[in-house]
């Protein structure tokens, strides 16, 4: 991967914040959401395009993508997120994402989070419906 290809991902506020925390933890796209306050679309946009760059890769766990950082990565990757790590300790938003981040894992794994059902189960299309009352157009 090209250099300026990384400074690009890096370069966009959503994507840096999600490649600092990747490097702390395997997220799912809920934790991300929670984190970020960035609604589901957005932050799957977000994680395509990392993910289209071969710097993030997903995996399925039940229903959820769980993702991190991908292996192997760009050698520039590793070196500026290391950087980018001291730096972005001093900067509001990202200090904010770390807090919120220790707040939510505490001390468990990402994967003890989702067997506990933090993240919302995608609701069953026929239930979604069940509570609907038919009209003479449905």
């Amino acid at each position: 991967m090209k250099l300026i290809a990384i400074y690009k991902c890096l370069g966009d506020e959503t994507r840096l914040r999600i490649l600092s925390l990747l490097a702390l933890s395997p997220l799912c796209v809920c934790h991300l959401q929670r984190i970020l306050g960035k609604s589901q679309v957005i932050v799957s946009q977000h994680l395509a395009y990392l993910r289209g760059h071969k710097l993030v890769s997903g995996q399925r766990y039940q229903n959820w993508m769980i993702y991190s950082l991908a292996v192997p990565r760009p050698v520039a990757l590793d070196v500026h997120l290391k950087c980018l790590q001291d730096a972005l300790q001093n900067e509001a938003v990202f200090k904010k994402d770390f807090e919120k981040l220790e707040k939510l894992r505490g001390s468990k794994t990402v994967q003890a989070l989702l067997d506990e059902g933090c993240c919302k189960r995608p609701a069953l299309a026929g239930r979604q419906n069940a509570g609907r009352k038919k009209t003479a157009t449905s």
